[in-house]
């Protein structure tokens, strides 16, 4: 979900190609020097609004927000602004699952499909011998993103039910088990799964067993269901440098991969939990999850490949339950980033150290969150010297530019096309209705010098279609904040008449919850 989670990830693999010899002098950074770098990535980055929090021995050491909600209304951020904090929510789902085990309720390794007996995956041996475990730990076989189109871009139709049954549809990709590719449709199962144990809702559970508890007050497990909406942010994307109030992602059924509200002041206060392994309120006597549950959250489960060390020497990186797990500078980091469309976030702890770092931001740049979260962590780690921002603003241009490199081509090659007056297919040909077994049906309409594509079920999807070469066609988007134009290939059958189509992203910056690439449709009518 976010250009979004791919280019964070994408950020994050260049920076780990860095090195420099570390000296720790545990050197925090001042809160002067934490709002001069939140102003310098909002200015680089483009970004309206942020909120950045920092939890150290207990104490909350700097609270604060920056710049405005909206870039309509001009209102200012501050402690208390609500944010979507997107993938941060696995986490609430993951301690959610571990209050049931604490109450022997299941265990991590209880089979899905004896909770949710529906639940089937496209092999069936996997199917069967898939755990609470696995579907934690992005480790299922299904490819990066597989089956997102069904919950991204919002607004759409499909119900919880059906995301559940279309999951054997989606053909695996790799061996269950062997490899690590982020899923969030598992973490929709997960909520459901917290449902049919607990005999309440996902969101009722997380609200009464985890929010109320820890005295996160203004949050709420969806939008939809904060008690106080008058402090929220708009979300932001920019078109060609200029920025863009977008409409709000929530779609409910994915509340559990991605759907909780909240503000630097209640994460605070979630983060304090965590670093306390699982314990709080005075003398830290109450508990959300024992710490044996705790221990197993971050615990490694499956392995995440790391290229070269980095400026913090990391050599090994994992998943957890609903976290991030590597070695920075000798310490273990807890880390995990969120991405909605026009918001991004991320929330880091270096336990040993009994610090915790929250950035919340109302733009998809993830570069600005790792600028400002990175600067803070070289205090402690006693890095100098290194300008996050430039750093951070430097691989950001040179993604873009070999992006630009390729969608340019493609836009060129069809302008050059309508120049030259060339003779047009005869798009009549590829008119009708597609369907993709679990996507559903999209039409194409043709028109006296062009096409639409038309998604049934997600009305975002809807583009004109473009010739490109021979039957590859060319969708561009309507709504230019998506960010998605994809190729089209269209495929004949043996007697040469248009029988289907498939998708792929044009650039290799499109975010990875367009998995276009996932879908095949079979022409069902002409």
């Amino acid at each position: 979900m976010k250009t979004l989670l791919k280019q964070l990830l994408l950020i994050s693999a260049v920076v780990s190609l860095l090195f420099t010899p570390i000296t720790i002098t545990g050197q925090p950074v001042t809160s002067k020097q934490i709002d001069i770098v939140v102003e310098r990535s909002m200015k680089t980055f483009n970004v309206p609004g942020i909120a950045v929090a920092v939890v150290k021995d207990g104490k909350v050491i700097h609270s604060k927000g920056y710049g405005v909600r909206s870039i309509e209304d001009k209102m200012p951020v501050d402690a208390l602004t609500l944010f979507g904090i997107a993938s941060n929510s696995k986490a609430f789902t993951t301690t959610a699952l571990g209050i049931l085990v604490d109450e022997g309720k299941l265990s991590w390794d209880s089979k899905v499909n004896d909770i949710i007996p529906e639940f089937r995956l496209y092999n069936p041996y996997v199917t069967e011998e898939f755990t609470i475990r696995d579907m934690l730990t992005h480790r299922s076989g299904l490819g990066l993103g597989a089956g997102d189109l069904m919950i991204w871009p919002g607004p759409n139709d499909y119900t919880k039910a059906e995301i559940i049954h279309n999951l054997r549809y989606l053909k695996q990709t790799s061996g269950f088990r062997t490899k690590y590719d982020y899923d969030n449709l598992m973490y929709i199962v997960a909520g459901e799964v917290v449902k049919r144990v607990s005999g309440v809702s996902w969101e009722e559970f997380v609200e009464t067993r985890i929010l109320s508890p820890l005295g996160m007050t203004t949050s709420g497990a969806s939008f939809h269901r904060l008690k106080d909406s008058s402090n929220v942010i708009d979300p932001h994307v920019p078109v060609n440098g200029v920025l863009n109030v977008v409409e709000r992602h929530t779609v409910d059924v994915s509340n559990s991969a991605g759907g909780i509200y909240s503000n630097i002041t209640d994460m605070s206060k979630w983060v304090e939990m965590h670093l306390n392994n699982g314990r709080y309120g005075k003398d830290l006597t109450d508990s959300i999850v024992s710490k044996r549950v705790h221990d197993i959250l971050w615990s490694p489960q499956t392995i995440i490949q790391v290229h070269g060390t980095s400026d913090y020497n990391t050599h090994f990186s994992n998943y957890g339950l609903g976290w991030h797990l590597s070695d920075v500078s000798g310490y273990k980091k807890v880390d995990h980033t969120g991405a909605l469309a026009g918001m991004v976030t991320q929330v880091v702890m270096i336990p040993e150290l009994n610090l915790g770092i929250i950035v919340l931001t109302n733009q998809q740049s993830g570069a600005a969150f790792y600028a400002i979260s990175n600067t803070i962590l070289d205090g402690y780690f006693g890095i100098k010297g290194k300008d996050r921002v430039a750093e951070y603003y430097a691989q950001v241009v040179e993604e873009q530019k070999s992006a630009d490199k390729i969608t340019s081509a493609v836009w060129k090659s069809i302008e050059e096309q309508q120049l030259a007056n060339k003779e047009k297919p005869d798009f009549s040909l590829y008119a009708g209705v597609y369907s993709d077994i679990w996507f559903g049906e999209v039409t194409i309409t043709a028109g006296e010098d062009k096409m639409r594509f038309v998604s049934k079920r997600c009305p975002k999807l809807s583009g004109v279609v473009l010739p490109y070469k021979g039957t590859t066609f060319i969708v561009k988007w309507d709504d230019r904040t998506l960010d998605a134009d994809s190729f089209i290939y269209f495929k004949t059958d043996r007697e040469g008449n248009i029988a289907g189509m498939t998708m792929e992203p044009i650039s290799p910056l499109t975010d990875f919850s367009y998995d276009f690439q996932d879908l095949d449709f079979k022409r069902i009518n002409r």
